[in-house]
């Protein structure tokens, strides 16, 4: 037996415990701290902390607890009037107002964390949940900023626990059939993409609201500013219209994109864009003159993005429409014939045909419809996710561990494709940009008509330099982002 357990003494925990007496009999309980990093006992359910317990993350964590493999054990909310449901639904769970407190006082109890926060504090939750060896589902955009995109994709690979943005659509049919479509040479090489949404749904192009206001008894004011600059309470921001703020937000493209241009990044050999332009609009404030309210999202944006071919075959374009702007409907479909769905919709351009797919690449049809049919005899060659089950997914790559489970947004893609997206974003911001030097007439330096050079290895604009304030935020005194 001595000589076994030395032949063995090389083996993990989990397959030493496996030649012992005790696993022989097929009973053992290891607590989870003991397995170490990474590692969950066979004999128990996957421990999940729900950081941001109220809006997305009340379905998020709903959504979790339909596998009899979980366990919510823990709940973390700043305002606990957004708590309220999740706190009914996970009574045994312990609650808190502030995620590293939670991380300290649960960090043996909890295996993974559930991230659902507003955009500006997705990172330093997210990361603060990896360094202590927790799995992470994190909702989209997976960050607020570029620099942050890029770190938390870092981050992944260093600390080696299972990762998961919440684009539903990624675990979908739709992409998959897309994929196999396109490989299948039904519409040729692709030259162009396009994608669109109907958002905001929540106020945009609008002046900073003002007023004096009392903090409700119920919410933290200042854990939810978190990394956002110190400034007044005001009941504009939040529970949801925080979307449309810049120092919260990402605003359309940052609530949509991550969902509607996954089939665009999952098909076409592009990573980082190499430039970004845009058109805005925004409000009119009387006598022809259009506002300018550098701190909120615009009404509606117009978005083009060039990549150039990982395959070294020249660059591709993509471009992003929203605000209820569209691209011109394509010739091969019918007046009737609906261009995407409601929430959006994106759409390949090829040297043979068109594809085109809804919000969430759901439904893939080519153009024109017609051709479906034929289409029919290409195999499915590429797995589906069973049920298209996003959560399910992550929830069993978490039980079988990093390395060996696969989950369809893992960072080490979704930081990238959150980056490429965010670029949008950064000419949208430099379209917003006021000069603090400038009064009056020409205080706009810089009103969407440039198009910005991006060099991605030094993640830096090269030819607008007050552009690259909008690739990092400053974080408010007490909070960093650290590998």
């Amino acid at each position: 037996m001595k000589r076994k357990l030395q032949s063995n003494v090389k083996n993990s925990r989990r397959k030493f415990l496996r030649n012992t007496s005790l696993a022989a009999a097929g009973y053992f309980i290891v607590p989870r701290h003991v397995l170490g990093r990474g590692y969950i006992a066979p004999s128990d359910k996957l421990n999940i902390a729900g950081i941001g317990a109220g809006g997305k993350g009340t379905s998020d964590l709903t959504s979790f607890a339909k596998s009899p493999k979980v366990n919510i054990v823990a709940l973390v909310d700043v305002d606990d009037r957004q708590a309220v449901k999740s706190r009914e639904n996970f009574p045994k769970a312990k609650y808190y107002k502030d995620f590293r407190e939670m991380l300290a006082k649960e960090k043996n109890n909890i295996d993974a964390c559930s991230i659902s926060t507003p955009d500006h504090t997705h990172a330093v939750a997210t990361i603060a949940a990896m360094q202590l060896g927790k799995h992470v589902y994190t909702q989209k955009p997976l960050t607020h900023d570029i620099y942050e995109a890029r770190i938390l994709a870092e981050a992944a690979k260093k600390y080696k626990v299972v990762t998961q943005m919440g684009n539903q659509g990624g675990s979908g049919d739709g992409v998959r059939r897309m994929k196999e479509l396109y490989d299948a040479g039904l519409i040729g090489d692709i030259v162009e993409a396009q994608a669109w949404t109907n958002r905001p749904i929540w106020p945009q192009g609008v002046p900073k609201p003002t007023g004096n206001h009392p903090v409700p008894s119920e919410l933290d004011w200042n854990l939810w500013l978190g990394t956002a600059p110190k400034e007044e309470y005001n009941p504009a921001y939040l529970p949801f219209n925080w979307r449309g703020w810049w120092n919260y937000g990402t605003g359309a493209l940052g609530d949509m994109a991550c969902h509607i241009m996954d089939p665009i990044y999952r098909i076409l050999p592009i990573d980082f864009p190499s430039s970004a332009e845009c058109s805005i609009a925004n409000q009119w404030t009387g006598m022809n003159q259009e506002a300018n309210y550098a701190d909120s999202c615009p009404v509606a944006s117009i978005i083009h993005l060039e990549y150039p071919r990982k395959d070294k075959k020249g660059t591709l374009r993509v471009s992003w429409y929203d605000g209820g702007l569209l691209p011109q409907r394509p010739d091969e479909l019918k007046p009737e014939e609906e261009f995407g769905n409601w929430d959006g919709g994106v759409l390949f351009i090829g040297t043979k045909g068109k594809l085109l797919a809804d919000c969430y690449g759901a439904n893939p049809r080519l153009l024109p419809l017609s051709k479906n049919e034929s289409a029919q005899a290409v195999k499915q060659t590429i797995p589906r996710v069973p049920n298209e089950d996003h959560y399910l997914q992550w929830v069993n790559a978490c039980m079988e561990g990093y390395g060996k489970g696969v989950t369809s947004s893992p960072f080490e893609y979704a930081g990238p494709f959150t980056e490429s997206i965010l670029m949008g974003n950064l000419a949208i911001r430099s379209a917003l940009y006021i000069d603090p030097t400038v009064s009056g007439w020409g205080k706009n330096k810089f009103t969407g008509r440039k198009k910005l050079l991006w060099d991605a290895k030094n993640m830096k604009i090269t030819n607008f330099d007050e552009a690259n304030q909008f690739v990092k935020r400053t974080y408010r005194d007490g909070w960093s982002l650290n590998l």
